[in-house]
């Protein structure tokens, strides 16, 4: 297929069109965590045409689509009236409706000039440069050893009730934006020197740098097992940290990422799995983007993890 030739796709995109899917129907697919039958795992990718009328002059898209990932592949230098008539049929919208499925007489377009077409005369790739993410600055493992008081922190999974979470905050001055928002417990991070960990040498707690992506609290649990049997950064006892753990990466201000946390963890995992449920029902969180502990059911969507073990 000559549409694909020059685009710089996704591993896991299937590489034909889903003439089926729109802007509307991605959003109860990818975004709402809802319609799924179309997904068949969270890294697969799809392909569909869609109209941009974002701008001043509508314009013909390529989307590449997953959940959690949106993106334009490729403009299509479909005919302008085609387009601009396109968008008349769609009638009055709203201020945050411009995206629009297209009709059938550019889907004959499209497959006459460029799908089933042997070039891509008419495709003009839209490439991306990747942003590398700034892991920021510490201090080799042994370079400045640690010379203040050690803090022991809980290591086993609890049950935290509502009324227990502000005193815990407050007991271990945690940063917390609701309940303790004067509060700071400073680590002392090093570079483990393998890029993938990090050890808090206060805590003497070892963290992911970066972590899993976001799942159900079940399916984190089966993807925390794969990880110990795999030998992750060379070991097999990692798990989901404790509350006093997750809060004990808390900053008092946010870093460039946006994030309450040191720069040295990723962005990627904005808000984590605790290793606590919540009495009488749901799962407890805790949210470096918020600067906060909280409480969800923790299936859908559920949130990310980021694993420790004792170093």
């Amino acid at each position: 297929m000559g549409m694909f030739q020059r685009l710089s796709m996704s591993d896991s995109t299937i590489k034909t069109i889903d003439w089926g899917m729109t802007p509307d129907l991605s959003f109860g697919t990818y975004e709402s965590w809802g319609g799924r039958e179309r997904v068949r795992n969270n890294s697969e990718r799809i392909c569909y045409f869609f109209i941009d009328n974002w701008g001043q002059e509508p314009k013909l898209c390529l989307m590449e689509r997953g959940v959690k990932h949106a993106r334009i592949l490729a403009e299509i230098g479909v005919p302008v009236e085609m387009v601009k008539e396109c968008v008349r049929q769609q009638g009055t919208s709203s201020a945050f409706e411009k995206s629009y499925a297209i009709n059938g007489t550019i889907k004959e377009w499209l497959i006459d000039n460029v799908v089933e077409a042997e070039g891509d005369a008419y495709v003009k790739p839209v490439y991306v440069v990747k942003a590398v993410e700034d892991m920021g600055v510490l201090f080799s493992r042994g370079v400045q050893p640690f010379t203040g008081e050690q803090c022991v922190l809980p290591t086993k999974p609890a049950v935290i009730n509502d009324d227990q979470i502000e005193p815990l905050i407050k007991k271990g001055n945690f940063f917390d934006s609701v309940f303790n928002p004067q509060g700071r417990f400073d680590n002392a991070l090093v570079d483990n020197g393998d890029g993938l960990t990090v050890i808090d040498e206060r805590t003497g707690v070892m963290w992911q740098r970066a972590g899993l992506d976001i799942v159900s609290i079940r399916t984190l649990r089966c993807n925390i097992e794969k990880l110990n049997n795999e030998g992750f950064a060379g070991f097999h006892d990692w798990r989901l940290p404790t509350m006093e753990e997750a809060l004990s990466l808390m900053e008092p201000e946010m870093n460039e990422k946006g994030l309450y946390l040191h720069p040295c963890f990723s962005r990627e995992q904005p808000f984590i799995f605790v290793a606590a449920q919540r009495k009488p029902g749901g799962y407890w969180f805790v949210d470096y983007k918020q600067g906060r502990a909280f409480w969800s059911s923790g299936t859908i969507p559920g949130a990310f993890g980021r694993l420790c073990r004792k170093a």
